[in-house]
């Protein structure tokens, strides 16, 4: 029941629309860390969008860092990457994107 009320909710909204802007902000959003010296790839799929650092994070040291800055942002390895849900509005995805492409240069 609760994955088909999940599914009809998803489908009563143009989520299709939100995946393209969500994807479009991401990469926008996301596209100066391209000139980070740390960082080996910028890329964006859908509604998923990646920093691929050269080498790999230090957890106790960026956690913090995303949460002063108001986001939740937990990275995996040489990966920051976030799968905002489809609904986030576009502020909310300039403030994600920039806490992530500051705290990137930081480290």
């Amino acid at each position: 029941a609760t994955a088909l009320a999940s599914i009809k909710l998803l489908l009563s909204q143009p989520w299709q629309r939100n995946v393209q802007r969500l994807s479009a902000e991401l990469a926008t959003g996301l596209a100066p860390a391209r000139e980070l010296s740390n960082v080996a790839d910028v890329r964006t799929l859908g509604a998923i969008g990646v920093i691929e650092l050269r080498d790999a994070v230090d957890m106790r040291v960026v956690q913090p860092m995303f949460v002063e800055r108001g986001v939740w942002v937990r990275p995996c390895g040489k990966l920051v990457y976030v799968m905002p849900p489809f609904v986030m509005g576009s502020a909310d995805v300039a403030t994600l994107t920039a806490a992530m492409v500051d705290v990137v240069a930081q480290i």
